[in-house]
C-alpha cells in the first residue's frame, strides 16, 4: 500500500508522489517567538515530527524546514513592555522553544531559519510582485493586490465576495481592496527596520515563509504543514504571493493538524483555559503527552483534560510494564541461531507469533493511511496483550520462547523510533512514574517493599490469610500488587 495523505487543497486523500523520487521536502510554519509555547504548539510539533520520522523510516531523504518568526508586532510590543529590544525577546523565546521541543522528544529539523536572516530574499520577491502588477506601494507600505490572482482563496474554498461582505476600505486607508495584505510595513518611530526600495521597514508575516521555503526547498516543493488556524489567511496568502511571483505551483500537498480543545472548549487565553507546555510537563511525563496526542488522528480535534492525560499515562504504563518484563526475561540470555531451534510454541506463543508476523505490515498500513497513529497504536496494544498473556502462561523460557520475546522487543523499539516513544529504559521510566505517584500517597516506597517482603514470606509459609491482609492493606492505600513468575511488583492505582 502506498502512502496516502489528505491534501487540504483538494479535500481528498492522495497518493504521495514526491517531486524528486526518493526525496521529500517539507516546510512547517514555526512559532512567533514572543512567549512560551502552549499545548497547541506541542500538538503541531509532534504531528509533523511523526510525519518527518515516518517519511525517513520509509526510505525518503527528507529536508525538513521549520522557521522562527523573529520579527512581528507581538514581539515589538513585548519588547516595549519590558523596555528592551526585539532581538532580546526573540532570542529568549527561541531558546525556550528549543528547550520545550527537546523535552517533548522532537527530532531537530534539517534547517531552522529565522525571518530576519532572509530580508534580502523577502525584498526580492516583493520587487518581483510589484514588477508583475501583483503588489503596490502605498505610503511606505507594500500590499499584495488579491484581485490580481485568480486562484486566491483556493486553499480555504472561500470567495472574495464572501470574505469582504460587510468590509470596506475606509477613507485614508492605504489599501485598494479590503482583503489586500501587507508584504512590507514602513517602520514607525522606535521600531526595528531594514532598508528597502520603499523606505525603511520590516516584512509582513506571510511573505517571510515564502522566502524561507523557496530558499531551502525551491519554488515548488512537496509538503507544507501547520495548524488548521493557518489555512486562512497565512497559507492562503503564501500561495497567492508565491505562485504570482514564480508562475508555478507552490506546494503539492497541504497538511493541517486539528485544534486542541480544553475540557471540550476551544483553548483560549480569554477563557482562562490556556496551558503552556511547561505547565503540562510539571504534571505529566513528555511521552504521556505524546501518547495522548497520537491517540487521535492528527486532523481531528483533540480534547485536552486531566482525565484524558491520566488515561494516556495508564496506557503508556501498560506498554512500559510489558517492555520491562520482556527485558527482565532477556537479561543475560544469549539467543541461539534460528536453525538450532526445533521446538513448538504453546497456543499463546503461536498467537503471539502471528501478531509478530503481522506487526510491521499492519503498522505500515495504518501509517500509510494519512499517518493514522491511533490505528498504529492499536497494533502496539494488541501485541502488548499477546505478550503479557504469553509471559503469564510460560513457566520455562525455552530458546524458541526467548527468540519470540526478542522479536517483540525489537518491534517495539522499531515502532517507537517512528512514534517517538519508548526512548527511556523501561525500568527507569516505571520507577520515575512510581516515585511521582508515591509522592501523592501516605506510605513510603520503603514501607511498601517491606510489606511485600513480609507477604512473600507469609505465602511461602502458607499463611495466606496474612498475605491477603497485606494485599488489602496496601490496596486501601492505593497500592496495587502485581504477582508474576518473576516476583511481586507494585503500582499506584
Amino acid at each position: 500500500m502506498a502512502l496516502r495523505v489528505y491534501n487540504t487543497l483538494t479535500g481528498e486523500k492522495e497518493i504521495f508522489v514526491p517531486l524528486i523520487p526518493g526525496k521529500a521536502g517539507m516546510y512547517v510554519c514555526g512559532v512567533t517567538v514572543y512567549d512560551y509555547c502552549h499545548i497547541g504548539h506541542a500538538r503541531a510539533g509532534m504531528v509533523f515530527d511523526i510525519i518527518y520520522r515516518y517519511l525517513k523510516y520509509t526510505g525518503y531523504d527528507v529536508t525538513y524546514v521549520r522557521n522562527y518568526t523573529d520579527i512581528d508586532d507581538k514581539i515589538i510590543n513585548r519588547a516595549n513592555q519590558e523596555g528592551t529590544d526585539y532581538r532580546t525577546i526573540a532570542d529568549r523565546y527561541i531558546q525556550a522553544f528549543d528547550e520545550d521541543m527537546a523535552r517533548l522528544g522532537l527530532a531537530k529539523p534539517t534547517v531552522e531559519p529565522k525571518a530576519t536572516d532572509h530580508i534580502g530574499g523577502i525584498i526580492s520577491i516583493i520587487e518581483t510582485l510589484v514588477a508583475k502588477g501583483h503588489a503596490y506601494a502605498s505610503d511606505g507600505d507594500v500590499y499584495y493586490a488579491v484581485e490580481t490572482f485568480p486562484g486566491y482563496l483556493k486553499l480555504s474554498g472561500r470567495t472574495l465576495e464572501e470574505m469582504q461582505a460587510g468590509a470596506r476600505v475606509e477613507v485614508g486607508d492605504k489599501k485598494r481592496h479590503p482583503m489586500d495584505f501587507a508584504l512590507w510595513k514602513g517602520s514607525k518611530p522606535g521600531e526595528p527596520w531594514w532598508q528597502s526600495p520603499w523606505g525603511n521597514g520590516r516584512p509582513g508575516w506571510h511573505i517571510e515563509c515564502s522566502a524561507m521555503s523557496m530558499e531551502f526547498l525551491g519554488r515548488t516543493f512537496d509538503i507544507h504543514g501547520g495548524g488548521k488556524d493557518l489555512v486562512f489567511p497565512h497559507h492562503e496568502n503564501e500561495i497567492a504571493q508565491s505562485e504570482a511571483a514564480n508562475g508555478c505551483q507552490f506546494v503539492r500537498y497541504w497538511l493541517h493538524n486539528g485544534f486542541v480543545n480544553i475540557n471540550s472548549e476551544k483553548m483560549s487565553k480569554s477563557l482562562g483555559n490556556f496551558f503552556t507546555i511547561r505547565e503540562v510537563l510539571k504534571k505529566y511525563d513528555p511521552e504521556t503527552l505524546r501518547l495522548f496526542i497520537l491517540s487521535a488522528h492528527y486532523r481531528s480535534p483533540i480534547d485536552f483534560s486531566d482525565q484524558n492525560l491520566d488515561e494516556a499515562q495508564s496506557g503508556l504504563e501498560r506498554i512500559y510494564s510489558c517492555l520491562a518484563a520482556l527485558d527482565e526475561v532477556l537479561a543475560g540470555k544469549s539467543l541461539p541461531p534460528e536453525a538450532a531451534v526445533r521446538e513448538t510454541l504453546s497456543q499463546a506463543g503461536l498467537e503471539l507469533q502471528e501478531k509478530v508476523d503481522q506487526f510491521i505490515p499492519r503498522f505500515v498500513e495504518a501509517m500509510d493511511d494519512d499517518f493514522n497513529t491511533a490505528q498504529a497504536l492499536g497494533v502496539l496494544f494488541e501485541t502488548v496483550r499477546g505478550a503479557n498473556r504469553f509471559l503469564a502462561e510460560t513457566k520455562e523460557m525455552t530458546p524458541l520462547s526467548l527468540s519470540l520475546i526478542a522479536q517483540v522487543r525489537h518491534l517495539f523499539a522499531e515502532a517507537g523510533s517512528v512514534l517517538g516513544l519508548f526512548t527511556v529504559s523501561p525500568a527507569a521510566w516505571l520507577e520515575g512514574v512510581k516515585s511521582a505517584k508515591a509522592g501523592k500517597i501516605d506510605i513510603s516506597p520503603e514501607e511498601i517493599e517491606r510489606l511485600i517482603a513480609e507477604r512473600t514470606e507469609s505465602r511461602s509459609a502458607k499463611n495466606f490469610k496474612r498475605g491477603d491482609e497485606i494485599r488489602d492493606l496496601l490496596l486501601a492505600k492505593g497500592i496495587q500488587l502485581l504477582d508474576s513468575a518473576q516476583g511481586t511488583t507494585w503500582n499506584v492505582k
